[in-house]
């Protein structure tokens, strides 16, 4: 007999009236499946209203030629914009070749950055506290305003890149205005906030236990040997996280974009990224229907990305309990 129903028992077989508290208790083991679904309702209401929803709409009206004059249901077209895309659009391979350049370049410098970071922060030093606010407080800076003041920097008139670069007897480099730099500008850009990854890396780094390096100090290991065998191992979970978001994230750059370069990407396209051709189509062209089309290959570019990092990441990635076998 489980434990409520045997108090129940005992408080009725007493002839007392049952207390409130055991009422409600009895209630809520009876009813604790129900009662959990209840707590978690409001999550999965917004999952279907926000995310469920639009997605499966957004992936109809890329079947159709939705403009923004259409009035009544979009007229079905069905693969239609899928075929001029990888057929017609000259931007939509431009725009994906610039997205993957910038993504081959911000995301291992950007973890290399954050990691490197996080162990000098994670060292014994007084007011390490204040070091690692510090480095975490551009990471909170507003993105639009970051990139508003990159923007200045990289200026080629009087940017303060150029006239460090002048003092030392360099030439200019016209950052924002030369095809060949733009995407090393946005690359620079995407280095400023990695302040999250950072405390990600150091939440890791603090959770290798102290006696695996104890361990290697005794077999005679130097910090090399501690670092090989102790902490890239220890870490590769906390790396793989970092990559998989980066990867992502990479993906959906706008703002910072849009800001530096407008949204034609700059001289010759060459900065312009994936995200920015989707929104010139929806919202210059509005060509929304052709827009939700470029959106859905873009989520499954994604998706199939995200797949092949989690299959490949038992090759790599240990989690203390992998054996051998797996």
């Amino acid at each position: 007999m489980q434990p409520s129903s045997q108090a129940s028992t005992a408080l009725n077989t007493a002839g007392g009236r049952v207390p409130l508290r055991a009422r409600l208790s009895e209630f809520w083991f009876k009813n604790r499946g129900l009662i959990g679904l209840l707590f978690i309702a409001p999550w999965f209401l917004g999952f279907i209203i926000f995310d469920a929803m639009p997605f499966i709409y957004n992936l109809y009206l890329s079947f159709t030629d939705y403009q923004i004059g259409t009035v009544g249901t979009p007229p079905w077209i069905g693969l239609d914009n899928y075929v001029e895309i990888f057929t017609e659009d000259d931007l939509f391979s431009k725009s994906l070749g610039n997205t993957l350049y910038y993504l081959a370049f911000s995301v291992p410098l950007r973890l290399l950055l954050a990691f490197v970071i996080a162990l000098i922060l994670n060292l014994r030093v007084r007011g390490m506290s204040i070091y690692r606010t510090l480095f975490y407080v551009p990471s909170v800076v507003p993105l639009v305003a970051a990139t508003v003041i990159f923007a200045g920097l990289l200026n080629t008139r009087f940017g303060l890149f150029n006239q460090v670069f002048i003092l030392v007897g360099l030439d200019p480099v016209r950052w924002l205005s030369s095809p060949e730099w733009i995407k090393p500008s946005l690359i620079i850009l995407s280095l400023w906030g990695f302040g999250a990854q950072m405390i990600i890396f150091l939440a890791g780094l603090q959770s290798i236990p102290k006696d695996l390096y104890e361990a290697v100090s005794i077999d005679g290991g130097n910090a090399w040997h501690r670092m090989r065998n102790v902490t890239i191992p220890l870490m590769t979970p906390t790396i793989f996280f970092n990559l998989l978001i980066g990867v992502i994230n990479a993906f959906q750059v706008f703002a910072q974009v849009f800001i530096m370069v407008d949204s034609d990407g700059g001289p010759l396209q060459s900065g312009l990224l994936y995200m920015l051709h989707v929104y010139n189509k929806a919202f210059r062209d509005f060509e929304f229907g052709y827009s939700a089309a470029l959106s859905v290959i873009l989520f499954t570019i994604i998706f199939v990305l995200t797949v092949i990092l989690v299959y490949t990441s038992n090759r790599w990635v240990f989690y203390g309990d992998n054996d051998d076998d797996n």
